[in-house]
């Protein structure tokens, strides 16, 4: 018996595509000269490895959806914003380049309590969604080149993959080299961002070599050279040592001196993959993988819409200027090496999967607003004219990853079945140094040195450092259990079993004032049992029902905080429980004529939720648990053909998320308080979102194809925290954005013109406040203002060309 491949050609025949119908769409309508050719005869249905077995999209008795690679190529989609705008009930929270790899902000099913914000530390809870990089759980926002298709599952997964989740799990899944053909291609892109002076430049290469008839390599190369879009007006000028300058050269009295940088958002991204397949055509096949990418971005693609005092009157900021007084630059390595073997034992499929990465970034950011709405400057630090707060932040997330699957191969029987084994070993570094550049330098000239020192301080530039170290260890026995009751009813039974342990060790100190190092070490550990239950029916050859109940699981953990000392913290905050979820869901999935359709309803409800905060008296970073939550609503797909040159997509999802508990913050403790009441809107999911897909296509006498496509995504307002304190939370306008672009395609290329964000919509999905990080002229002297709002990518026009050998 031939192995199965895995990674499939996205469309390829199943039985039930013969027996939905001869035009059924599956998939999002690719508009593509394959596309085109499809129309003209039977569309064949797309085909997914979700449930670990070469399954049609519509034999999958719960939600799940799936983009292919070439849509994402023909769209020119390169990043993960926005490929799950085209996914009906997925937010993402569009932090630019510069965060894109420190937090996972994709939600799914509303599934989410931590701010908008959040974004420039690795955080201490892990995300609600868990991400693949074909079988290695990483998030690590790849550039998305050489794709073989995108699956979106909602809802826990625990028992058919290894890394658990809460709300769901988005697989990446690459192409594999192809035996017996020499192929190719290259790419290049160019446009320009309204409000940047510059162009965007994109371009990469591919090259499949067959070596011999049981072995071919595969490798893609590419870079994104893009100039900045956002202007900083009121950059301190520095000195060779850091500090900024003091006007009139008078170190005691002077005020900063200013300059300003436009564009400074630059991206500059390089990446590329190369694998090796051996498959004996029949037994036995595997893959050898190896996946980088290196980022280099020069400030943020973030806006202030506070007052600009800088000239000493108010004034408001203008379009694309953000307010720091300091650029914010980050960088970050991402590699991924991968083995993965298939055996075809016969009866069943045996696959391992061995992998290790290292994702490793850096970043500096202007933490002056918080320093100065805090008082800081003058309360703690004798009031510098010259404030500023650098903070210097690092994160490494380093694992081994081994994964076996034993899959049962189609026998036609009344049982399907899939066990599997999971192992994780994780280390995870975080790291901060908060610097005042200046400081000790105006100590000096002010003459407040000496006293100081009297006082026991060390009058030096750096006033925290933070290293935290932590270790996680993951091993887990998963499987699933499908009876074929009759032709038309199934019912499956998974279960998870997990064992894990994590450690965290940190050392902290304020180096201004010595004597207040804190070195909290915690260990934790948890096991328990998951279960899953579902049940389908084929109600006609063309139309199924089914229900699901299934259990999530998010670990806990132990947070690095002092307990002794003047800045000590309550010791209820040394450790988080780990929380769950039972996901219920309903749905009806089939096609109509020439029209496919996937309608589901779900209820989550949350246990112990985890909520990253900071700590109440001195702001650490932490993670605690509340009491409830539950999230519910209805998801709807529909795709088709409107007439033979005419398809669409269409997607809605309507979500109710909110806590059912206060959320009270170390309840039982001196230092309790009420986070946020029962009834809060969980932040940052809309209630409503759709998503629209138009493609024409004509072909030309010559054999030529044009198509034409206009996509839109809409999303009604959102919370930007969970807190309803005004240095937190503000309700985010409702947007859509409208991307347009025609193609024009022969045997060997294609041509592109496109529009991204047609209106020029600002797409604000995050906010850190005027509040919280805003300026503060009169009493700290901070003349710069550190808020700002993440806005969507501006309209962006460009053109891309495509050689195919």
């Amino acid at each position: 018996m031939a192995v199965k491949d895995n990674r499939k050609a996205v469309f390829t025949r199943s039985p039930l595509a013969l027996a939905i119908g001869s035009a059924l769409i599956c998939a999002n309508a690719l508009p593509t000269k394959a596309v085109a050719e499809e129309a003209e005869g039977q569309m064949e249905v797309i085909e997914v490895t979700a449930t670990r077995r070469v399954q049609s999209i519509h034999e999958i008795p719960y939600n799940i959806s799936a983009v292919s690679g070439e849509e994402l190529e023909s769209k020119q989609i390169v990043d993960s914003v926005d490929l799950l705008r085209n996914v009906a009930g997925i937010t993402v929270i569009d932090r630019g380049y510069r965060n894109s790899g420190t937090t996972n902000s994709i939600m799914i099913r509303g599934m989410n309590v931590d701010s908008a914000t959040q974004g420039d530390v690795a955080l201490s809870a892990v995300p609600t969604v868990a991400t693949y990089i074909d079988d290695t759980p990483l998030y690590a926002n790849f550039v998305l080149k050489d794709i073989a298709q995108v699956e979106v599952l909602r809802g826990p997964q625990g028992t058919l993959y290894g890394s658990g989740s809460l709300a769901g799990t988005v697989r990446y899944l690459m192409n594999k080299p192809v035996l017996g053909e020499f192929s190719g291609q290259a790419s290049v892109n160019f446009g320009q961002t309204d409000g940047s002076e510059g162009f965007n430049l994109n371009y990469d290469g591919l090259v499949n070599v067959p070596i011999g008839e049981m072995l071919a390599f595969r490798a893609n190369v590419g870079k994104i050279d893009n100039d900045g879009i956002i202007d900083y007006p009121n950059v301190y000028v520095l000195n060779g040592n850091g500090a900024p300058t003091a006007a009139g050269g008078d170190l005691a009295n002077g005020g900063p001196e200013f300059r300003y940088v436009e564009d400074a958002d630059t991206v500059d991204i390089t990446y590329g993959r190369a694998s090796l397949l051996f498959d004996t055509g029949g037994r036995f096949n595997a893959q050898l993988s190896y996946q980088w990418q290196d980022d280099d971005i020069g400030a943020r693609r973030q806006v202030t819409k506070g007052n600009n005092w800088v000239d000493g009157t108010e004034q408001p900021y203008g379009d694309y200027q953000n307010g720091a007084i300091l650029l914010e630059p980050a960088e970050r390595e991402v590699e991924l090496a991968a083995l993965e073997l298939e055996l075809d034992m016969g009866f069943a499929t045996l696959s391992s999967s061995s992998s290790v990465y290292s994702h490793k970034g850096s970043s500096i950011s202007d933490n002056t607003g918080f320093y100065a709405k805090n008082f800081w400057f003058t309360g703690l630090y004798a009031g510098t004219p010259r404030p500023m707060a650098q903070a210097n932040r690092g994160y490494e997330d380093e694992a081994f990853v081994q994964e076996l699957r034993l899959v049962s191969n189609p026998d036609d029987g009344w049982l399907d079945w899939v066990a599997g084994a999971y192992y994780m070993d994780q280390d995870l570094k975080a790291s901060q140094d908060s610097l005042m550049p200046g400081w000790a330098e105006w100590m000096v000239a002010s003459d407040q040195a000496d006293l100081w020192t009297s006082w026991g301080a060390n009058i030096q530039d750096q006033d925290f450092y933070y290293r935290r170290n932590q270790n996680f260890k993951d091993l887990a026995l998963f499987g699933e259990l499908t009876f074929h009751i009759s032709d038309r009813l199934r019912a499956t039974v998974g279960a998870r079993w997990f064992d894990n342990e994590f450690t965290n060790d940190t050392v902290m100190s304020f180096p201004v004032w010595p004597g207040f190092e804190s070195t909290p070490n915690f260990k934790t550990e948890d096991d328990d049992v998951l279960f899953k239950g579902n049940l389908s029916y084929d109600l006609t050859d063309r139309h199924m029902v089914y229900g699901t109940v299934s259990e999530g699981y998010r670990r806990g953990g132990a947070n690095a905080v002092p307990l002794e000392g003047f800045l000590a913290e309550d010791p209820a905050y040394q450790q988080y429980d780990s929380d769950s979820v039972v996901n219920y869901e309903l749905g009806v999935k089939g096609a109509v004529a020439n029209h496919s359709y996937t309608l589901s309803a779900f209820y989550m409800d949350w246990s112990d939720p985890q909520l990253n905060i900071a700590t109440y008296n001195w702001g650490f970073f932490a993670a605690v648990n509340g009491e409830s939550a539950r999230t519910q609503g209805l998801e709807l797909e529909l795709r088709g053909y409107l007439t033979d040159a005419i398809s669409y997509n269409f997607g809605y999802a309507f979500v109710d998320a909110e806590l059912t508990d206060d959320f009270i913050v170390l309840p039982g403790t001196d230092v309790a308080y009420v986070y946020a009441e029962k009834g809060a809107r969980l932040p940052g999911q809309a209630e409503h979102a759709l998503n629209l897909g138009l493609d024409y296509t004509h072909e030309f006498d010559s054999g030529l194809y044009w198509v034409t496509s206009l996509n839109g995504y809409y999303q009604s307002e959102t919370e930007n925290s969970l807190s309803q304190s005004e240095k937190f939370n503000r309700t985010l306008d409702g947007f859509s954005l409208w991307n347009l672009q025609t193609q024009l395609s022969g045997d060997a290329w294609d041509v592109t013109l496109y529009v991204k964000n047609l209106f020029n919509e600002e797409g604000v999905t995050g906010a850190l406040l005027e509040p919280h990080m805003g300026t503060q002229p009169e009493v700290e002297r901070y003349l710069g203002n550190s808020s700002k709002d993440y806005i969507s990518l501006p309209r962006t026009i460009g053109a891309a060309l495509t050689w195919r050998f």
